[in-house]
């Protein structure tokens, strides 16, 4: 019988350490690269719209110093070309979700007017934020989002129903049971 010497099959290894380093790097450039293009994206379609008053959403100094005319004081007298605005609280809002139906709100909240508070549109807002709140479900105002979510909602409300009057909404309680 012949000797057959078996030579043991040399072991395959992986890429060498080096190649491993240099695709890791580049795939790290890549992910940089691609956030900050992505953040600069975002940020630029952001900063450039504009709310429903007109003002932009980012306020820059410039910005400030050319627009804010009701701010700025001549002869020692703030020029006010609106009116000053004013908060009027209302009444608390306690009452029963859409979903599950056990569980009780309450808010409190206070209406900035543009002007004068008009007390019988504060309470046409009362009532339609007292019919709204009765149709919202729990998962739609849980975390922060869903309580962003929740005061827009409300201040749209507000807007529409004052013809504009309520600039914005107050949250100062809001109480799930």
């Amino acid at each position: 019988m012949a000797v057959i010497e078996q030579e043991e099959a040399p072991a395959k290894s992986g890429p060498s350490l080096v190649v491993q380093i240099a695709v890791l790097l580049v795939m790290t450039v890549a992910a940089v690269g691609m956030g900050w293009f992505s953040g600069g994206y975002l940020n630029s379609t952001r900063g450039s719209e504009a709310t429903e008053t007109g003002k932009p959403t980012r306020v820059d100094k410039a910005h400030v110093k050319t627009t804010d005319k009701a701010a700025t004081k001549k002869d020692g007298k703030e020029n006010t070309e609106g009116e000053e605005p004013s908060v009027l609280p209302i009444e608390a809002i306690t009452t029963n979700l859409a979903a599950p139906s056990d569980i009780w709100v309450r808010m409190e909240l206070s209406l900035v007017f543009d002007g004068n508070p008009d007390a019988a549109v504060a309470e046409q807002i009362h009532q339609d934020f007292l019919a709204f709140m009765r149709t919202v479900k729990l998962p739609q105002v849980e975390g922060a989002s869903g309580f962003q979510h929740l005061k827009e909602d409300l201040e749209e409300r507000a807007r529409i129903r004052s013809n504009g009057r309520v600039k914005k909404i107050l949250i100062k309680t809001l109480l799930f049971e």
